[in-house]
This record gives structure tokens, C-alpha cells and sequence, in this order.
């Protein structure tokens, strides 16, 4: 369904123009009819499907701007999120000039104050920063139209219910109020009877849901082979924008420092990281300046970020879940996306419980030899110097090449521009990666995974036999940046 047919007004649909969407997805089909008309929400989605489009636009389509109270409220489990949500009803309503704000912990408190003091009408915010603002009287709820609470399973894993519910009393009870969540547990669906009136139920259904544009992959090996065999895929399959996974603080700070000694263009983020920095790194992550982010799943909680072509479990989850979250960081708005877990021998029944949630069965990948990662540097390089010829700035260079050429073979020199743009084997860096105490033996048949009817990971789809290099690394629609300029240490 094209978005002119969903009752937005003109300003509106030229922001969505603007912002690359061509068809409603299906959560936006289905709720942005009912927030216009004014119906309380709860909406089954997962990350990636498009929900903040879903509740944004409708609530800006109410914003009075010639109102400077506030009138709608979005809920976001992480600093992370609260930004995304913000920058993307920015864009939406710049052309309707809405005024939109967002508070987090961990950032300047008295700057977030002077911003509340220009009258935003959308506040979006963590739990804990708008309580603090609360007590402060620095945020009055009073004038609430429409409250969104984003990711609520995951704000209530996080333990945000009680200052949920401290917020919600704050607001007036003739509120919309427009619940989304990835799973629907019985608390969830207390929220939805306690603070909601005859609430309507969108659910995306399984075959309406991406992984099937992912190809899943496992690579079995032991603790100590795992980052060797991470860096030769890397050479080999050259992926354009990878999110590498880890399952502590110590791994993520490891394995971007490792990367980065090898040559890699990468950085990790995590809980201990300063929010500045961490905004820093998102904001170059999504440019296309950082090639590979590593993180904890706490700290890649709803990410939203295009154009991620490979996913990366350098350590398998406990949760299936948690791997569902990951694998949808890539595989988005129809291009292709590769996801890779390295799995321990005793670890091989946690992927098996994955597989029976996914519904899609694994393929085994054979761990690259140093020579394949070095043909897959080679070709890499290939293409580099194709950009680098390309470029206008060569003719300056000409007398100089062609006297090069008088006294040195042209073997000889590409190969010594081959040598300086490809990296040695990985091997040849040695990068110490601590091992994690392991995850413990599970003995089939005896599952203790959570399931639950409406899970996180309904994703259903099919795999792809073989993985095709070539053939769809560039799918994510970002540009790779010369592998020469990037291996570079950046000042």
C-alpha cells in the first residue's frame, strides 16, 4: 500500500519521500489508520519492521504546532533507541515544524532542561531520565495527547516497570496510548488491560518478516581458533558493514582492539562507555566510516541501522532470542544479509535449540585457509585500485609513473602496490583474546530455553544454499570505502 492512501497529510508524505520509503510496510499499513483515528495500539513487531514510522507519522500528522505543551510522550528502553527514535521524527517533521526532544541518562542533565524550555511537542525519553525530570518539574505530562511505549518487553527485562507506571500516573487519563513489543508475555499484556482502553492488536505475521533474506551460517571451532578463522572470513567474504557480537564487556574491548591491530576498520561499543563516545561511534558506524562495530546485546539494543550486509556471533547467545535479535540487524527493506555464529564443540546443542525456534537449519561453513584469505585480500585489492585509477587526480601523477616505468619492471611495481594495500596473513599479528568461561552442557531433550507462543523469534525463512561472495555484497546500498584509506590509523 503506497503511503498517499493511508490519510497523511501533503507535508507528511513529502518527508517520507524524502526519506526513501516507497510502500507502507505492514505494521504501517495496519497502525497508521487506527493511531489517526484515535484507537489505542498494541503492536507485535519486531526491530527493523518499521514501527517507529508507524507511530510517528500519525502522531505528527495531531501535533498543533501553533500548541507549545507537550503532546506526546515515546518510552524507549535505551539511550540508543531514544536517539534513533528522535533523528527519525526530526526528519519526518521537519516539514510540519514539530519540535522534537530526547532525554537519556548519562548525558549533561541542565542542557537537556534548556532544551525542555523551548517547548518541544514530542519528548522522547529513557524511563529513568524522564522520572528525573519528573521530580525536577522540569517535564509536566499534563498536556499528553499520545503515549508510545517502545520495546515494553524489553523495558520490562531491563526491571523499568515501576518507573513506567510512576510515568503513566503522571499523564491524563484520556491519553492515547499505543504499546509495541517484540514478544507478548503475560506482563505485557497486563500493561495492555491495566493502562489502555479496548486496545486494537496489530500482529506481523512470521511470513511477513525478513530472515529469509538472511543466509545462516555456523562455524564450528575451538576458543582459541575463533578470531584467526573471524579475520581470514572477513578477507574472504569482504563484507561492506558488519556488526560483530560478543557476549561481555572484556570480549567487545578484545576483539575491536584486536581488529584494529590487524588492520581492520573497527570499534566497539558497550555499558562503560560514555554516552558521548558511544553516540560518537554510532553516528561514524552508520556513515560508513567504521566498517565493523563490535558489541554487547545490551548495548546493540534497538539499533536501527541500514545497510548491514553481515552479522558475526563470535560467541554464540544463551538465548535464541537474543540471536534473533542479532541475525535482524541485518537482512532489512529487501536486501540480502549474511549471518555467521561461531560455535564451540559443547556448544552445539544451543544451536540446535536456535534452530528449532528459527524453523531454518544452519549451513556449516569450512573455516578459510590463510591462501583463500589471501585471494579474497587480493580480489578486495582488485577493486580498490579500479576506484583509485578512476580517480581525476591521476594526471598529475603521469611523468612521475612513466619514469618509474624507465627503471623498474610494471610487475614489479603493482606488485609492491598489491603488497602495500592487502594485509599478511592474520596469523602474523598475534592478538591474545581471553577466553569466556563457557556456556554450560546442555543434554538434548532436556530444554530449558524460555519459549513463548508469541515469540521474539517467529522469524521464519529459508536459507540459501551456498554463499555467494560476489553476488550480493554490496545488497546493504552503502559505498566501501578504499580499503587502502581505511586500514590507515585515522587521527
Amino acid at each position: 500500500m503506497k503511503f498517499s492512501e493511508l490519510g497523511l497529510s501533503t507535508s507528511l508524505l513529502k518527508a517520507v519521500k524524502r526519506s526513501g520509503y516507497e510502500e507502507a510496510t505492514p505494521i504501517q499499513e495496519q497502525t497508521i489508520p487506527m493511531v489517526l483515528a484515535g484507537d489505542d495500539v498494541i503492536g507485535q513487531a519486531q526491530t527493523g519492521t518499521g514501527k517507529t514510522a508507524a507511530f510517528g507519522l500519525p502522531i505528527i500528522e495531531h501535533v498543533d504546532t501553533k500548541d507549545p505543551h507537550l503532546q506526546a510522550l515515546i518510552i524507549s528502553p535505551t539511550r540508543e533507541l531514544a536517539i534513533q527514535t528522535q533523528e527519525e521524527l526530526f526528519r519526518l517533521g521537519r516539514d510540519s515544524h514539530v519540535k522534537v526532544q530526547v532525554v537519556y541518562g548519562g548525558a549533561d542533565i541542565r542542557r537537556q532542561i534548556r532544551s525542555l524550555k523551548s517547548h518541544p511537542q514530542i519528548v522522547v525519553g529513557t524511563p529513568g531520565r524522564i522520572r528525573d525530570h519528573l521530580r525536577r518539574h522540569t517535564l509536566k505530562l499534563g498536556t499528553i495527547k499520545t503515549l508510545v511505549l517502545d520495546e515494553a518487553d524489553d523495558m520490562l527485562d531491563m526491571g523499568f516497570l515501576e518507573d513506567i507506571k510512576a510515568i503513566i500516573a503522571e499523564t491524563p487519563a484520556n491519553r492515547q496510548t499505543l504499546l509495541f513489543s517484540a514478544t507478548m508475555p503475560d506482563s505485557i499484556k497486563k500493561i495492555g488491560v491495566q493502562f489502555m482502553k479496548d486496545p486494537k492488536m496489530v500482529k506481523i505475521k512470521a511470513k511477513e518478516l525478513t530472515t529469509d533474506l538472511v543466509d545462516q551460517y555456523y562455524v564450528r571451532a575451538r576458543e582459541h581458533e575463533k578470531f584467526d578463522i573471524m579475520t581470514r572470513l572477513i578477507d574472504v567474504q569482504d563484507p561492506d558493514l558488519t556488526i560483530v557480537f560478543g557476549r561481555t564487556k572484556r570480549r567487545v574491548d578484545e576483539l575491536s582492539r584486536g581488529l584494529i591491530m590487524r588492520g581492520y576498520n573497527a570499534a566497539g561499543i558497550h555499558g562503560d562507555l560514555t554516552q558521548e563516545r558511544r553516540t560518537k561511534i554510532m553516528r561514524r558506524f552508520k556513515a560508513g566510516k567504521i566498517d565493523i562495530l563490535v558489541a554487547t546485546d545490551v548495548a546493540a539494543r534497538g539499533l536501527d541501522i541500514s545497510g548491514v550486509t553481515h552479522v558475526y556471533n563470535y560467541d554464540i547467545p544463551s538465548d535464541p532470542d537474543s540471536y534473533v535479535h542479532r541475525i535482524g540487524r541485518t537482512g532489512r527493506a529487501g536486501h540480502h544479509g549474511v549471518s555467521l555464529t561461531f560455535v564451540t564443540p559443547n556448544e552445539m546443542d544451543y544451536l540446535h535449540e536456535i534452530e528449532k525456534l528459527t524453523k531454518v537449519r544452519m549451513l556449516p561453513l569450512k573455516p578459510p585457509t590463510a591462501e583463500e584469505a589471501f585471494r579474497g585480500q587480493v580480489a578486495s585489492a582488485f577493486n580498490d585500485i579500479d576506484e583509485l585509477i578512476a580517480q581525476p587526480t591521476n594526471e598529475r601523477y603521469e611523468e612521475a609513473a612513466h619514469k618509474l616505468l624507465e627503471t623498474h619492471d610494471a610487475v614489479d611495481l603493482v606488485a609492491a602496490l598489491l603488497n602495500t594495500i592487502t594485509k599478511d596473513d592474520a596469523s602474523q599479528v598475534p592478538v591474545k583474546i581471553t577466553p569466556e568461561k563457557p556456556l554450560p552442557r546442555r543434554h538434548r531433550g532436556h530444554n530449558n530455553y524460555r519459549h513463548r507462543n508469541n515469540h521474539r523469534g517467529q522469524y521464519r525463512g529459508h536459507s540459501h544454499h551456498g554463499y555467494h561472495r560476489n553476488d550480493n555484497r554490496r545488497d546493504g546500498g552503502r559505498h566501501k570505502k578504499h580499503r587502502f584509506n581505511m586500514r590507515r590509523k585515522e587521527k
